[in-house]
């Protein structure tokens, strides 16, 4: 079950020590023989080269399938930060500006309304939009909606009710975001940070701009040039044997069936594709994807946005951490410490985080507790794949992190 890879001249030549990556098998090893989590993956990555590759565990329980470096997993809102790329490649075309508003090309967001809170026990009518939702709005997080899985507000409650919903809804993209367009904002935008839809409405808003359908836009323009070879919102049948289970935590604490990946969705066609959580995948694609933003927009030669684009995404837009402009709900990502750039969560302060870091590292996760991160500074970038959800369940992302920085050398 142990597949480990670690040539120790390349961890010697880029600054990386052996002895200390090699901690992450057994880390790995106990949580899976733990039977919290049926298999993990872990790609570390220094000065463009994979110092440090391995899985433990399986990828399918029930049918004893091992974890492989090809195994097909459930990235969810690890779909998000190549959803804001995409975008981004039009606002690079001249397609718009950040402080546009949406409604230039969605135009019912432009009656959208505010929830105006409890008053006394009651709830207030909605009240209008202080000014319109910008697309810097949509990419921060600050635009308002809300996610109806959060179960935190009576607005939530009614995305929940009304079905906006863009992982299971029967209907396409372009309907529900009509629909959430009707439900009122948590906050006025640019006021308040809120985990949302906001990535599957820049999917559609990629859709509208371009005039392809957003998972065509998303393939030709992005994964098919990074040679993203296994990355799709379907799975293809000739991957499903690769296709991993996805579990949730047991009563007896214990993996348990969550998703089986021969009558998962994901192997439906026609589903929604989902700019917010969408896309399967594996470790290589999703570090190919990360190599490309830690080189500035540029791989193998191909340029997918300019230096200066992917400064800007990487900045924190927020003029302060997420605690200081955030709700206090669901995240995947620690708000103290922690800023939000243009589709990614950014790195302000390690100590207030409570976490070994460097400011202005950028990264992101998944619901089924996958994740990456990206540090320019020491030009290293990290890849976790495992399928248990919620993310929320255990620390795992917090303990690679210490297992990967300590392994710095130089």
């Amino acid at each position: 079950m142990d597949k480990s890879v670690m040539d120790k001249s390349v961890c010697e030549r880029v600054g990386l020590s052996p002895d200390r990556l090699g901690r992450i098998d057994g880390w790995m090893q106990r949580w899976v023989d733990s039977g919290r989590l049926a298999g993990m993956s872990v790609l570390v990555s220094r000065r463009g080269h994979i110092a440090y590759q391995s899985c433990y565990g399986h990828a399918d329980l029930e049918r004893g399938t091992p974890m492989s470096p090809d195994t097909v997993v459930r990235i969810y809102s690890m779909t998000k930060p190549l959803t804001s790329v995409a975008l981004m490649m039009l606002y690079e075309e001249g397609r718009f500006q950040l402080d546009d508003p949406i409604h230039a090309v969605l135009p019912y967001f432009k009656e959208t309304r505010v929830w105006a809170g409890p008053d006394n026990g009651e709830n207030r009518d909605p009240v209008p939009l202080a000014r319109p939702i910008t697309y810097r709005d949509l990419l921060t997080h600050t635009s308002g909606l809300t996610y109806g899985f959060i179960n935190a507000t009576p607005i939530d409650a009614m995305y929940r009710d009304q079905g906006v919903d863009f992982q299971t809804a029967d209907a396409t993209l372009g309907d529900i975001v009509r629909k959430a367009a009707t439900m009122p904002l948590l906050a006025q935008p640019g006021t308040a940070w809120n985990y949302s839809i906001a990535t599957d409405v820049i999917g559609h808003l990629v859709a509208e701009i371009s005039g392809q359908p957003f998972a065509d836009f998303l393939h030709d323009r992005l994964i098919a040039p990074l040679g993203m070879v296994d990355t799709a919102f379907t799975v293809a049948p000739a991957n499903i044997p690769r296709f991993a289970a996805n579990y949730a935590r047991g009563e007896d604490g214990r993996a348990a069936l969550l998703d089986d990946p021969a009558t998962s969705r994901f192997t439906q066609p026609g589903k929604i594709a989902s700019g917010g959580g969408g896309l399967t995948g594996t470790a290589r694609d999703y570090m190919r994807f990360c190599h490309m933003m830690l080189n500035k927009g540029l791989l193998d030669g191909e340029r997918f946005l300019g230096r200066k684009t992917v400064e800007l995404m990487t900045s924190n837009h927020l003029g302060g951490d997420m605690a200081s402009m955030g709700m206090p709900r669901f995240s995947e990502s620690k708000y103290d410490g922690v800023g939000f750039g243009l589709g990614f969560s950014i790195m302000l302060d390690p100590a207030k985080a409570e976490i070994l870091g460097t400011p202005g590292e950028f990264a992101w996760g998944g619901a089924a507790s996958t994740a990456f991160w990206i540090d320019p500074v020491e030009d290293m970038a990290v890849v976790l794949l495992t399928q248990l959800t919620p993310s929320s369940t255990y620390p795992i992302r917090r303990e690679l992190r210490v297992l990967t920085y300590a392994a710095i050398t130089d």
